[in-house]
C-alpha cells in the first residue's frame, strides 16, 4: 500500500501514517473530506434539476402502479 501514497508530500504522508489506528486520525479526516468533495457536485445537480427528477420519478411510479392494477 505504500506505493499508492508515494505521490503525496512527505509531511502529509508521515502525518497520515503516524495517526492511523487512532480514534480521530488524519486519514479519517482526509477520507471524510474526499467524500464531501465528491458528493457536492451530485447534490448541486440534483438541486438544479429537482423538478425534472421529481416528474421523472412520478412517471416511473405511475407506470408501476398502473401495471400492478392489471
Amino acid at each position: 500500500m505504500p506505493e499508492i501514497a508515494e505521490a503525496q508530500c512527505a509531511m502529509c504522508k508521515a502525518s497520515v501514517e503516524s495517526s492511523q489506528g487512532q480514534k480521530n486520525s488524519v486519514a479519517g479526516g482526509l477520507n471524510t473530506g474526499i467524500l464531501y468533495l465528491m458528493a457536492v457536485p451530485y447534490l448541486l445537480i440534483a438541486f438544479i434539476f429537482r423538478k425534472q427528477i421529481v416528474s421523472l420519478w412520478r412517471n416511473i411510479r405511475g407506470k408501476e402502479v398502473a401495471e400492478e392494477d392489471l
